[in-house]
C-alpha cells in the first residue's frame, strides 16, 4: 500500500511540473471497446430512460473521453483510474485494475516514448533502482533477435521458432503468430533491469494510430516493457473519424466470425475525432509497474484484495 501511495505521489508530481492536467472522465459508458481481444463488462441502468442508453459498458480504459476532451481543447492531460476487463484474472491479471493514460498534444510517438521512459527511471528510483534503456523498431527487433523479417516472412517461417510450444494453429492470423513470436520468444529474454521499447510496428496491428506510408507501411505505435514485463502501449494517435469507424467495423466483424458480441460504437468519439488535434498518447498498467518495482510477477502481491477476495 505504501509503495502504490509514492508511486501515485510521484505520478502527479511529475505531470504537475509538465503543467499536464489531471483529469476525471465516466467510468460507465454507452458504448464499449470493439477490440476483438478485450471483453468488457456491461451492465443495466434501471433509471429514467431520457438518461439515455439502457445498456452501459465498464470502461476498459479511459481512451474514448480523454480524447473527447483534447478535441475539445483542454490540452495536454491525464487521468489515473480503475478500468475493468472481462475474463482477464490470473497469476499477473486482475479483472479490475489502475490504468494511467495521457495525451500531449503536438507530439508524435517518437517523442512521447522517452517521456515514459523518463517517467519509470523516476519510479525504478523509488526503490533505489535504475536501468539500462534499449529503443529498437519492431521489424529489426525480429531480424536481430530471430533471423526473422517480420514485414515478408511466410507463415511457416513465423510459425517454425514456435514449434515446441504446441499451439493449435487453428484460425490463427500472421499477426497472431507475430504476437506470439514477441509473447513466447522475444519477450521472456528481455533483461529484468532492461526498458525495452519497440515502435512502428506493422500497419495491421494499428489499432488506434496513424499509418505511415513506405514500404512496408508502419503503424506509429510504441510499447515499452520493463524487465519481461509489458507496461505502456502508445500511439500516434489516429483522427480521422470515418478512417476510425471502419477499423472499429471490422473489429466488430471479426467478432462475429468469432462468435463474440457485437459491442456499440463509441458514436461520440466518432463525433469529435476530426477536431482531435496532433497528438500522442499512451496507456500504462499501474499494477504492471508496481509488480516490477515489488520484485513480484504475481499481481496479488500489489493488491488491496485480489478478485477472488474482493
Amino acid at each position: 500500500m505504501h509503495l502504490r501511495a509514492d508511486l501515485y505521489a510521484l505520478v502527479r508530481a511529475f505531470f504537475a511540473e509538465r503543467k499536464v492536467l489531471e483529469v476525471e472522465t465516466p467510468i460507465l459508458s454507452a458504448a464499449g471497446n470493439t477490440e476483438p481481444n478485450i471483453e468488457g463488462f456491461s451492465t443495466g441502468f434501471s433509471g429514467h430512460v431520457d438518461a439515455g442508453a439502457r445498456e452501459r459498458w465498464l470502461r476498459t480504459s479511459p481512451e474514448y473521453p480523454l480524447k473527447r476532451l483534447v478535441a475539445a481543447g483542454v490540452g495536454d492531460c491525464y487521468e489515473l483510474g480503475r478500468v475493468f476487463r472481462n475474463g482477464e484474472a490470473g497469476g499477473r491479471h486482475n479483472p479490475e485494475f489502475t490504468m494511467l493514460e495521457w495525451y500531449r498534444v503536438g507530439w508524435d510517438h517518437r517523442r512521447l516514448m522517452h517521456e515514459v521512459i523518463e517517467l519509470v527511471e523516476a519510479a525504478l528510483a523509488l526503490r533505489g533502482r535504475r536501468a539500462e534503456v534499449l529503443i529498437e523498431g519492431y521489424r529489426q527487433l525480429f531480424i536481430d533477435e530471430l533471423g526473422i523479417d517480420s514485414a515478408h516472412a511466410s507463415i511457416g517461417e513465423l510459425r517454425a521458432p514456435l514449434a515446441d510450444f504446441g499451439i493449435d494453429p487453428a484460425g490463427l492470423t500472421r499477426d497472431d503468430w507475430l504476437d506470439l513470436l514477441l509473447t513466447h520468444k522475444l519477450q521472456p529474454a528481455f533483461p529484468r533491469d532492461r526498458i525495452t521499447v519497440i515502435h512502428d510496428y506493422p500497419a495491421s496491428q494499428c489499432a488506434l494510430a496513424r499509418i505511415r506510408p513506405g514500404d512496408p507501411p508502419r503503424a506509429e505505435r510504441f510499447e515499452l516493457y520493463l524487465g519481461r514485463h509489458e507496461l505502456a502501449n502508445g500511439y500516434h494517435e489516429l483522427n480521422d473519424a470515418a478512417e476510425q469507424r471502419a477499423r472499429f467495423e471490422r473489429d466488430n466483424a471479426r467478432r462475429r466470425e468469432r462468435g463474440q458480441r457485437e459491442v456499440p460504437l463509441d458514436e461520440n468519439l466518432l463525433a469529435v475525432l476530426d477536431a482531435l488535434p496532433d497528438c500522442a498518447g499512451v496507456a500504462l498498467g499501474v499494477e504492471r509497474l508496481l509488480m516490477c518495482l515489488a520484485g513480484t510477477d504475481t499481481i496479488a502481491d500489489v493488491l488491496a484484495f485480489p478478485f477472488s477476495e474482493a
